[in-house]
């Protein structure tokens, strides 16, 4: 089987896996330092699914540092099909809660001029950090493309 880059028990997954951990990490900590966030339901979300995602990369992550440590293949049929399902469910939330919170700072940032009326808001950080969870989710489906083709080629 041609080794994919990004596939599990690999460096690229390992490094794949960080970062997306890292983005999720990051997207919660700029929204959570934002005064204001937890009255919208579509921010709450966002940090809810970053969570999730930050703990399934993770997860994966020390995975991978095992399998890379220990030289054990990661390529069978049940473990890629548990990956591509996970990639797959958490890929779908994350752009799902992206997608909201971008709706909702489009709407009072843009259409209302509401972050100008209301100055306590931090709207530059709810736009930071809605960049980072389409980062993140940017990066989950790069990983669930190549666990769906590893599933491919079984």
């Amino acid at each position: 089987m041609k080794e994919l880059i990004g596939s599990p028990g690999t460096v690229s997954g390992l490094t794949l896996r960080i970062t997306q951990c890292a983005f999720a990490a990051a997207s919660i900590a700029v929204m959570v330092s934002a005064s204001g966030f937890s009255t919208y339901t579509a921010f709450c979300y966002l940090i809810a699914s970053m969570g999730l995602q930050m703990l399934w990369s993770f997860g994966l992550a020390c995975l991978d540092v095992y399998a890379l440590r220990r030289k054990r293949d990661l390529h069978n049929p049940v473990l890629v099909s548990l990956f591509v399902v996970g990639d797959w469910v958490t890929a779908m939330l994350s752009l799902a809660a992206a997608c909201s919170s971008a709706g909702v700072i489009v709407l009072y940032a843009r259409d209302l001029d509401f972050c100008r009326v209301q100055s306590n808001l931090s709207c530059r950080q709810f736009e930071i950090s809605i960049i980072l969870a389409f980062i993140t989710w940017v990066l989950i489906a790069m990983s669930s493309h190549v666990m769906f083709w590893i599933l491919a080629a079984f």
